[in-house]
């Protein structure tokens, strides 16, 4: 099956997904990401790795292409709210899948980037990595389960930090508050490292890997963050801001 919003490629049991251009996440990004890893597609996959292939992992929500989308919704409050659950469902399907997911970064990783790579279950980056939060920036909520998962990930005070403030952190802040485990000199060492730590995974026992996310996932629920963010931009995000933050 070929995608739009990136590659997938398969080898020694490692499923390689690979997203396109800057990684800019578009309608066709959260359509078919489930598509990709849908049980079928998984077969015979004993663990993932995502990355860029561009010069970042991920610049975000691809501002061009979702703002027409809120600006028609405007006023459509279930509507949005549909917009944001496939989204959202898109980064759930990341976060429940049974084989281990390891996130591959390099460049720029920005909001809807960032909470995807939060989803994932292990994340390494290169030494020229950045990562922010700047929803807040654009009057908006980050809703796609970030502000859920990062407390669990750099605690509480960092996820503050990076949520309330929109300001960037570089590689070497990532690894110490534990956003990141290691930190690679460059992006193809980041990969390839990406790369040996999925077939490690990928040789463990299936039952116990799938075992022990089930425990690990169970003990962070977070659909009430979801609901929340999702419902209070419905009611409060105004398109104005996203095009105004388009020219300039």
């Amino acid at each position: 099956m070929s995608f739009s919003a990136f590659t997938v490629t398969r080898d020694a049991g490692v499923l390689d997904v690979a997203l396109t251009g800057r990684g800019a996440l578009g309608p066709d990004f959260w359509q078919e990401l489930p598509e990709a890893l849908s049980p079928q597609e998984l077969g015979g996959v004993g663990a993932v790795v995502l990355r860029g292939s561009g010069p970042d992992f991920s610049v975000g929500l691809d501002l061009h292409r979702t703002a027409p989308q809120l600006a028609a919704l405007q006023g459509d409050r279930e509507g949005f709210l549909a917009l944001v659950a496939g989204m959202q469902r898109a980064v759930e399907t990341v976060a429940a899948l049974p084989v281990p997911t390891v996130a591959a970064l390099h460049g720029w990783c920005i909001g809807a980037g960032l909470e995807l790579a939060a989803a994932c279950d292990l994340r390494v980056c290169d030494a020229g990595a950045r990562f922010s939060l700047p929803e807040v920036r654009l009057g908006i909520v980050a809703d796609l389960g970030g502000l859920s998962r990062l407390p669990r990930l750099v605690g509480e005070g960092w996820t503050r930090q990076l949520a309330l403030t929109g300001r960037p952190i570089d590689a070497a802040r990532a690894e110490r508050i534990g956003l990141v485990t290691e930190v690679l000199a460059t992006p193809d060492e980041t990969l390839a490292h990406a790369h040996a730590l999925a077939r490690e995974l990928a040789t463990l026992p299936a039952a116990a890997l799938r075992g022990t996310k089930h425990v690990l996932n169970a003990a962070a629920p977070h659909e009430r963050s979801l609901d929340l963010a999702a419902r209070w931009n419905a009611e409060h995000l105004d398109p104005r801001l996203v095009q105004d933050a388009l020219r300039k």
